[in-house]
This record gives structure tokens, sequence and C-alpha cells, in this order.
């Protein structure tokens, strides 16, 4: 069976940073669901069309709030007072950290303390779960799975960013919570489904292409990334922050959520099924020039989500591409999104 938390949310008072994006959208619909009392801020969407807009009305309380200005985000925590806070706001692209490596930085490593420091005086906090990236780790190109005590790196600053942010995490819960505070950090591969059309991502990027009649670029087709559908590690986000509140002591403090080790596909072989799924033949194409740094290998061990939280990855690699072109497919023939949105978590959660 999948994620069945349902009763526990019920009630429950619960913060979501950066419920505009592609995860927090989904997020948000499947806890204001589930009957949480959802609050989220973010800054406004920056693509068109967006899911957060998509889904409306979208039953949470949220306000534009940019995550570096810290003054903010403490009135908005403290009044939202919440029980439970997932942490997902962030500048969450490689390409973009290029551009603008300080703003990066500013919003994955200040912009997680100034959180941070908005929850040291919430007396009200039962659980925390920041989310960063399994590109953290020190990525040598070998291609094995990363496991969470492996060493922390990143050569570009999206990735170096996300790595700060852990140990920041790290620092502010030890000097400040207690080495056992219900704080705990989340590390997922490459999540898809539908409904994203975020600057710089394969799926969104595909779908553009498609309404467009255009056939796709893919800067570094022959890289393996592990592909997931988005509901897969936000049932583990969820399941996560359960735990760190009925037992903060008894669980670590950082966790690996990635899909089953079938799942690790190249960039261009996902084209090629997604291609097939959404009933395309243009395939793609070689972007030429020179491209940012990316590494050639992502993969994760989520051995410890399993033993400690009892999270495994409940859908095959075909299954994911499949959710997601159906997403497209629906939404383009004109059916409600938040309809095909909801529809599709009812199924996640009897798998």
């Amino acid at each position: 069976m999948g994620y069945q938390g349902s009763a526990f949310w019920r009630g429950k008072k619960v913060l979501v940073s950066g419920a505009t994006g592609f995860k927090g959208a989904w997020l948000c619909m499947w806890l204001a669901e589930m009957g949480a009392e959802v609050s989220g801020f973010s800054l406004p969407p920056t693509a068109e069309p967006n899911l957060f807009s998509l889904l409306q009305p979208l039953q949470i309380r949220h306000a534009h709030i940019d995550l570096a200005d810290g003054g903010r985000v403490a009135a908005f925590v403290k009044e939202a007072a919440p029980a439970f806070v997932f942490h997902l706001a962030a500048q969450s692209l490689v390409r973009p950290s290029y551009r603008d490596p300080l703003l990066t930085y500013q919003t994955n490593v200040m912009g997680t303390g100034n959180m941070l420091a908005a929850l040291r005086d919430l007396s009200t906090l039962q659980a925390a779960v920041i989310i960063t990236t399994d590109k953290v780790y020190e990525n040598d190109g070998s291609g094995r799975a990363f496991q969470e005590g492996d060493r922390l790196g990143g050569k570009d600053p999206y990735s170096n960013s996300k790595a700060c942010a852990e140990l920041l995490t790290q620092s502010f819960r030890q000097s400040f919570f207690g080495a056992d505070a219900p704080i705990a950090t989340a590390r997922a591969g490459n999540v898809v489904g539908g409904g994203d059309w975020s600057e710089d991502r394969l799926v969104p990027d595909l779908v553009r292409a498609m309404l467009q009649g255009e056939r796709l670029s893919l800067r570094y087709p022959e890289a393996t990334r592990p592909w997931q559908h988005v509901l897969e590690p936000l049932s583990g986000y969820l399941m996560l922050a359960e735990k760190l509140a009925e037992s903060p002591s008894d669980i670590s403090k950082s966790f690996n959520f990635g899909p089953d080790h079938n799942s690790t596909l190249s960039v261009a072989r996902v084209v090629e099924i997604l291609n097939q799924a959404l009933g395309l033949d243009e395939g793609w194409v070689r972007q030429e020039g020179d491209h940012p740094q990316e590494a050639p290998a992502l993969a994760l061990d989520s051995t410890r989500a399993a033993s400690e939280l009892g999270w495994v990855p409940k859908m095959k690699m075909l299954d994911t591409i499949q959710w997601t072109a159906e997403w497209y497919r629906r939404w383009n023939a004109g059916e409600n999104p938040r309809d095909i949105t909801l529809d599709q978590i009812k199924r996640y959660e009897v798998l």
C-alpha cells in the first residue's frame, strides 16, 4: 500500500516554504486534501502556466515572501505557529546558479538560515524537514549510489550551496536546538510529474517542445539521473515528519529518498520513453556549444529510509513516465488540473 497518513495530518498546522514551486504545490494540495491547516510562503510563480495557479482554489493561507527577508520570514512563521514545517523554498536549478551564483548562495544558504532562525523561538514546533537534493554529495563520477554518510561537496554553485545548507542545518540543530531536535534534511533525486513548467528541466522542456511542434535539444543526453515521480519523495517527507514528531531521538537526521535502481536512466532514454507515452515522434537533437559542467551520473541509496521509516519507492520508471504523460495529455485536452492532480494522489495512496 502507498502512503496512508491522512488520519495523522487531519487538523495539523503545517507550513510549506516554496509553496508555488512544483513540489511545493503538489505537497500543499496533498496536505490540504488530508485535512491539514496549511500555510505557505514563496516568491510569485515565474512560469506561465504554473501548477500553483492551476490548482486554485487551494485551501491554504499563502503570502509572497522572499526567503532572503529574514524579518518577514520570522513574522510569518510566528503568526502561522505551525507544528510541522517543510522547507522547500530554494533556487533549485544548476544553470541559473552559474548565471547568478551569489543569489543562489543567498537563497539556499542564508535563506535556510533565516528559516532555522525563525524556528528557534517556535514553541509549537513538532518537526521540521529541510529539503535539499541528491546533488549535495561530492561526486566522483563513478555512478555508485550515495549513502547519507558520504562526503558532501558539489562543484557547481547550486549543488555546493545545497551542501552548505546541509551543514548549516546540522550546525543550527546542534547549537540551538539540541542534537535530538526534530529537525532533519531530506535528499531526493530528479522529480518528474504533471504540472511542471520550470526553466531548464527535462519534462517541461519536452512539453514546451511538444506544444510548439519542435524537436527537443539535449545538453547531456548520456547523463544518468535517479528519476522519480514527485509523489514518491513527498511521501518520504511526510513519513519523516511523522517519525520526527513521534520519536526524534530514535531516527537519523538525514535521509535519501531515491527511486528503484532500475529508474536510473539516461536523459536520452527518458525522452524516448516519454515521447512514446505522449504519442510523439519528434525525437531529440544534441545541443551544440559549451554548457556548464554537470555530474555525468547520480544515484541514491535509500536503505536508511527503508529501515528507519519503512519508506520504499512504489513506482517503476515506466509508471512514472506514464503518469507524467497522462497528466499533460489530460490537461492539454481541457480537463481540470485540480481533478487530474487529486486523482493521481488518490491512486498513489493505494499503490
